[in-house]
C-alpha cells in the first residue's frame, strides 16, 4: 500500500475528500515497531488512535493463569485504540506487533475533534464497532458450543475475513500466525491446531505451504463450519 494515500483505505475515512484526508495526515505522526514490540499494554491510559499502514498486530489479553487469549489479528488499513478514547477508560487489551509494523498515530484530542467536525467519521466508526461486536458475539458462540475442529475452523474463517485475499473462491492467508497464537485464538492447544490443520488438508479443504494457508472453497468451508 502506498504510504502517501493509506488513509483512503481505512474504513472510517473512505467517505472523506482529499482536503480532509490531507488535514488528518497533518495532525498525525508515523512510527515503526519491530516484530514482538509492545505497542499498547492492557490497563494503560488511552491517549491515541492507531492506523496500521503496513504490518500486522495481535490484540490480546492475559488471563488469571497468565495464559494469553488473542481476540484478533489486525493488518493494513485496520485501526485500534478507539475504545479508550471514546469512554475515557484504560486500554482493555494489549496490542503487540507480530511482524515489522508501521503505524499512523493520532492523539486523543485531535481524534475527538475529528469526530466533532466530520459526522461521517462518527457514523462510519459506529458501523465498524457494530461489525466488530457482531463478529465477537459470533466467535464467542462458536467457541463455546463447537468441538475442537469447529473451533479451529472458526479461527481460520476469522483470519480469512480479517487478512485473507480471495480470488476465484479461494482464500489465501500469506502469513499464517504461529500455531501457538492460533491456539490462543481458538482456546485450545498447539497440538490440536497442528492435528486439525492436517486433518483439513487431508480432507481437501485447505492447502498448507509453509506459512501460507489456502481455503480451496471458501463458501463451502464457511457453510460447513460457520
Amino acid at each position: 500500500m502506498d504510504s502517501s494515500n493509506f488513509l483512503q483505505y481505512v474504513p472510517i475515512f473512505t467517505d472523506l475528500d482529499d482536503n480532509a484526508l490531507d488535514k488528518i495526515l497533518s495532525i498525525g505522526s508515523k512510527k515503526r515497531f519491530e516484530k514482538e514490540s509492545v505497542i499498547l499494554l492492557e490497563e494503560d491510559a488511552g491517549s491515541a488512535f492507531f492506523v496500521i499502514i503496513k504490518g500486522k498486530v495481535k490484540v490480546s489479553k492475559s488471563g488469571t493463569d497468565e495464559k494469553e487469549v488473542i481476540f484478533s489479528i489486525l493488518a493494513e488499513s485496520d485501526f485500534f485504540g478507539e475504545m479508550a478514547l471514546l469512554d475515557g477508560q484504560n486500554r482493555s487489551a494489549s496490542v503487540i506487533a507480530t511482524e515489522e509494523t508501521e503505524l499512523f498515530i493520532i492523539q486523543r484530542t485531535d481524534f475527538l475533534n475529528l469526530l466533532k467536525e466530520h459526522s461521517e467519521i462518527s457514523i462510519a466508526l459506529l458501523q465498524e464497532l457494530t461489525k466488530r461486536l457482531r463478529a465477537a458475539d459470533a466467535k464467542i458462540k462458536s467457541l463455546s458450543l463447537k468441538d475442537a475442529e469447529g473451533k479451529v475452523a472458526t479461527v481460520i474463517l476469522q483470519l480469512a475475513d480479517d487478512i485473507g485475499k480471495i480470488k476465484q473462491g479461494i482464500v489465501e492467508l500469506d502469513k499464517l500466525p504461529l500455531q501457538q497464537d492460533l491456539a490462543n485464538m481458538a482456546g485450545t492447544s498447539r497440538e490440536t491446531i497442528s492435528r486439525t490443520l492436517h486433518t483439513f488438508a487431508k480432507k481437501g479443504l485447505i492447502e498448507l505451504d509453509g506459512s501460507k494457508l489456502r481455503i480451496l472453497n471458501y463458501e463451502s468451508f464457511k457453510e460447513m463450519y460457520l
